[in-house]
């Protein structure tokens, strides 16, 4: 006498649970490598925003024959001090304010670095302060490739 074995329709709570720990590494490995690409997009938009900034304050020195103070910083790039002649009309950015950088800092001016160069622009990174590692390192115009 042969048995009927009986079939059963459905998974196992163990092939579930394995089909959830594999979508879930599967999600973090995703999330790891999107954020390091949006980590990646930042610095280089930061790079090119310091670029843009240190050709302004140049633009600004040829046509005025003097850089921008300390006080005065990149402020004038957008607003014509009133000492200043020959400035450019509409400004020296494609805005009427200052961009920050990819994570939403000012972008800071030094006069006279320590470099020795003129002047030098400065973004803190991604944690906003003097310093850093990988991220938060420090990014200068100075160094803008």
């Amino acid at each position: 006498m042969l048995k009927k074995h009986k079939s059963s329709k459905g998974f196992t709570l163990v092939e579930i649970m394995a089909v959830i720990i594999i979508i879930g590494l599967l999600a973090a490995i995703g999330a790891m490598n999107f954020l390091g690409q949006t980590d990646k997009a930042r610095v280089t938009t930061t790079k090119a925003n310091l670029k843009m900034l240190h050709n302004s304050v140049a633009q600004f020195k040829m046509d005025t024959g003097r850089y921008p103070t300390q006080e005065e910083g990149l402020s004038v790039l957008i607003t014509q001090p009133s000492d200043v002649k020959n400035y450019q009309p509409g400004g020296y950015i494609d805005s009427t304010a200052l961009p920050k950088d990819a994570w939403g800092n000012e972008f800071i001016y030094v006069d006279h670095p320590e470099s020795g160069k003129p002047y030098m622009i400065e973004s803190y990174g991604a944690d906003g302060q003097e310093g850093g590692e990988g991220y938060n390192a420090d990014l200068r115009s100075t160094d803008a490739e």
